[in-house]
């Protein structure tokens, strides 16, 4: 999963494979996926081949076009599997499925409701359970879509863009190793608060 390897592997098809991942974590129960790091990277792609290096051959704003698309189709197969499935799904315990994801991402759900599907986007294994969750509770299709499709459009092209317009930094691209780092390091920031805070509380 690492990006210059997929841009190395895939070349221009990288595009095309990033928004697979992105489509498949955020709707098909695979929470281990670098979703937030491909974003990063696509948007420096793009402004490396724009600099006449290697890179994606792409405007940026139909990237991130395709991009939120394929995050909020991802969160709508992700809910239709939700309300389908979901009580059988919440039972099993299996390596990627694991009960404590699901009842981690319930509680978030119901501590922000409507905005968990905005804010979530940000989370790491959240992003990927949370519409299974609102399927599951039956939430109404009309609310979901609505700010399923705003935390989709906040969170890849938001990401896609910081990486097209940071990407141009010379020490960033000689680093990007570091920058993916950075980056993950930031996306898993409010799971990190949160421990944080429920350990002070426990105390």
């Amino acid at each position: 999963m690492d990006p210059a390897w997929l841009l190395e592997r895939f070349g221009a098809q990288m595009f095309w494979v990033s928004a697979a991942i992105v489509f498949i974590e955020c709707g098909l129960l695979f929470p281990i996926l670098p979703g937030d790091s491909l974003l990063f990277s696509v948007g420096m792609f793009i402004n490396r081949a724009e600099a006449g290096e290697a890179g994606i051959h792409m405007s940026i704003w139909l990237a991130c076009l395709l991009l939120s698309a394929a995050a909020f189709a991802g969160n709508v197969v992700g809910y239709e599997i939700g309300r389908a499935v979901g009580p059988a799904i919440f039972r099993r315990n299996g390596r990627f499925t694991k009960r404590e994801y699901f009842d981690k991402t319930h509680e978030f759900f119901e501590r922000y409701g409507n905005k968990a599907l905005v804010i979530g986007r940000f989370v790491p294994i959240v992003r990927t359970f949370i519409t299974v969750v609102a399927g599951a509770g039956q939430m109404d299709r009309r609310r979901f879509f609505t700010w399923s499709f705003v935390g989709a459009v906040l969170w890849a092209t938001g990401v896609t863009l910081l990486g097209y317009f940071l990407g141009g930094i010379p020490f960033l691209q000689k680093n990007i190793e570091a920058a993916l780092v950075a980056i993950v390091l930031v996306s898993v920031l409010p799971m990190l608060i949160e421990w944080w805070r429920h350990r002070r509380q426990a105390r």
